[in-house]
């Protein structure tokens, strides 16, 4: 954890919903994607330290599979956590979106700023949540950390049957386009107007809070937040770790 993280200001509080309701299906079989361990200890754990690193975040939500709130909450109490910090578990939903509104919905008052974040990308320095938080407090509705991207992309129409040639359309101006990450920090009354209105579905919170014409802003992401989504992605984040703790002695 970093000492100089950003404080919490008289009056602006934080707090970090994390949705870990998800199967994972492409990691495999096994747990829920959340629950797989890197380095010894479940992704959340690391995703939850991540977000509570910040010393301007004083609440993390954790939405939990349906039925495995309990089951969370004691992975919470056997882990580690900053006493700063405070923690709650809630159910999750069938899908992300519903997740993250029961996780908005336990939220008490007080907290004007929200940050939503992936409990696939456990290794977010808590300088890029804190980047996240500082844009928000400056003004900004609605920050997405994100990356330019690497490789050229190409537009095409998708096949209808998996695995054969598909035709394509574009190839988008690259230098216009960015990958996105979480956190995704939010103005409080922006997001809850967003789960309020926005009823079809949408792959981020920032989407749903561009739906309803808000500006949406973008800060610099960081390598290391990238989504562990397949099997390789944890042999990269194992190896993040094992650099992480051989730089930091621990």
């Amino acid at each position: 954890m970093s000492d100089d993280s950003l404080p919490s200001p008289a009056g602006t509080r934080t707090a970090a919903v994390i949705p870990a309701a998800g199967r994972g299906v492409r990691l495999g079989p096994g747990a829920p994607k959340a629950l797989r361990t890197l380095g010894g200890t479940p992704m959340l754990i690391h995703a939850v330290r991540a977000l509570a690193a910040s010393r301007a975040v004083s609440l993390v939500v954790v939405v939990a599979p349906p039925d495995g709130a309990a089951e969370v909450r004691s992975l919470l109490d056997a882990h580690a956590l900053p006493e700063r910090t405070d923690f709650l578990v809630v159910p999750g939903g069938e899908t992300r979106q519903e997740s993250v509104r029961l996780g908005l919905d336990a939220l008490p008052p007080g907290h004007d700023i929200v940050l939503v974040h992936d409990a696939a990308r456990p290794l977010v320095p808590v300088d890029t949540v804190d980047a996240v938080i500082e844009a928000v407090r400056e003004g900004a509705p609605a920050v997405v950390p994100a990356l330019p991207l690497a490789d050229t992309v190409k537009e095409v129409e998708p096949a209808t049957t998996p695995g054969t040639p598909e035709p394509v359309l574009a190839t988008p101006d690259r230098a216009r386009l960015r990958a996105v990450q979480t956190p995704q920090g939010f103005d409080r009354e922006t997001l809850l107007k967003a789960h309020s209105t926005i009823t079809e579905d949408v792959t981020d919170d920032a989407g749903m809070v561009e739906k309803l014409g808000q500006r949406v802003v973008v800060v610099p992401g960081h390598e290391e937040a990238f989504k562990v989504t397949r099997p390789l992605d944890l042999v990269l984040a194992e190896a993040v770790l094992a650099r992480r703790r051989l730089n930091d002695g621990f």
